[in-house]
């Protein structure tokens, strides 16, 4: 994500003041204070260390590295604390957020039509430590928040009221996810499929050129005015 991130960045004529795959690094560097935005994609374990370091020297922060939002309150404070800018996605493809609004949209249509039952499968490269992805649980919340299903589990489910998300981990898959809907007599499918990470690079950057300059928490519905 880096690579690409950087390669779309000088494509379009933005300044890279600081690259850094090591917290250390960034730590005695004094770049990061030339920065406007800082964009982060880690490792869960170095997301919430990452930010704040960020917030600390005035620089707001594009997040999406996936599995710590248990930590996700810590950031929130910190946002008022340093009068931050944040903004986090569990994706930032374009597609993939409108992908998002048409899941909330067929999960409301659906949900009091009892005869169906869902569930949601994803695909990513082998490289990829967490499973589900951060994209694939954002939809299960979706589909839950609909009041179709209380909960979701890793795999297929067996019950009623648990949502089944089965992750698969091939090659060098970008990310696909599929969500279907089905009953005995019919079912109704919809997916999303990433043909590389230009996609995300590029909401990646769309999101740090909203941001600049903006304190407070914001999402990718504020970027694409969805």
């Amino acid at each position: 994500m880096g690579k690409a991130i950087e390669a779309i960045a000088i494509q379009k004529g933005i300044d890279i003041v600081l690259k850094s795959n090591n917290h250390d690094d960034l730590q005695i560097s004094s770049d990061i204070k030339d920065a406007d935005v800082a964009i982060e994609f880690t490792q869960a374990s170095a997301a919430v260390e990452n930010i704040l370091f960020c917030f600390k020297h005035g620089v707001p922060v594009v997040c999406g590295t996936t599995g710590w939002l248990n930590d996700f309150n810590i950031i929130e404070d910190a946002v008022k604390k340093y009068n931050a800018g944040f903004i986090y996605a569990s994706n930032f493809s374009i597609g993939v957020n409108i992908f998002f609004e048409l899941n909330k949209r067929l999960a409301s249509l659906i949900s009091s039509q009892e005869q169906y039952d869902v569930n949601i499968s994803e695909t990513h490269h082998i490289h990829k430590k967490d499973a589900p992805s951060g994209t694939a649980i954002t939809l299960a919340e979706q589909i839950i928040d609909s009041g179709k299903k209380k909960n979701w589990i890793p795999g297929e489910s067996e019950s009623n009221s648990s949502l089944g998300i089965s992750s698969y981990r091939m090659e060098e898959v970008p990310g696909s996810h599929e969500i279907k809907y089905f009953c005995s007599d019919d079912s109704i499918t919809i997916r999303h499929d990433a043909y590389n990470r230009n996609g995300f690079a590029t909401g990646a950057l769309e999101a740090a050129i909203f941001l600049k300059g903006k304190k407070g928490l914001y999402t990718m519905k504020d970027v694409l005015k969805l």
